[in-house]
């Protein structure tokens, strides 16, 4: 099989003892799994309706160019609830402090948060960088000024 996939490097500095280094889990995985580093043995529960900063131990370096994108775990969402409020998050190419990840029980259920637990992804991608350009007019589309639902159902 021939590999179209776009090749970077992402530098990590572990910033505590315990700290998970960010791996794909399969061979053709988009994401690199992050885990919670709260201290060996620690966890603590997500409320049903609680936003917390979950941190990760761990800094990260991205190449120019390029974004991290923080998402949530499918099997996390789906089977319990939890989830990322603002997802996808963006880790910007020059920002060197702890990766935090923002989490929120949207279930009726306390969810423990475990130390090691695997709790995003990171999606490393390429970013462009637009041209801002002040205009009288905007061309016409068939969309026009149609906002949300009115390209269908």
């Amino acid at each position: 099989m021939t590999s179209t996939t776009l090749r970077t490097s992402l530098r990590v500095r572990c910033l505590r003892e315990g700290a998970t280094i960010p791996e794909y889990k399969s061979e053709l995985a988009a994401g690199l799994d992050v885990s919670a580093c709260l201290g060996a043995g620690e966890s603590f529960e997500l409320a049903p309706g609680e936003i917390r900063l979950v941190p990760t131990g761990l800094a990260i370096a991205i190449e120019p160019g390029y974004e991290a994108q923080v998402r949530p775990r499918s099997g996390l969402s789906s089977k319990h609830g939890v989830t990322l409020p603002n997802a996808p998050g963006t880790i910007d190419a020059d920002y060197r402090g702890e990766v935090l990840v923002p989490m929120i029980n949207l279930s009726q259920k306390p969810f423990t948060i475990e130390h090691g637990m695997r709790i995003a992804q990171l999606v490393i991608a390429p970013v462009a960088h637009a041209t801002v350009e002040v205009v009288d007019e905007l061309e016409d589309t068939a969309r026009g000024s149609g906002g949300f639902g009115s390209t269908g159902h």
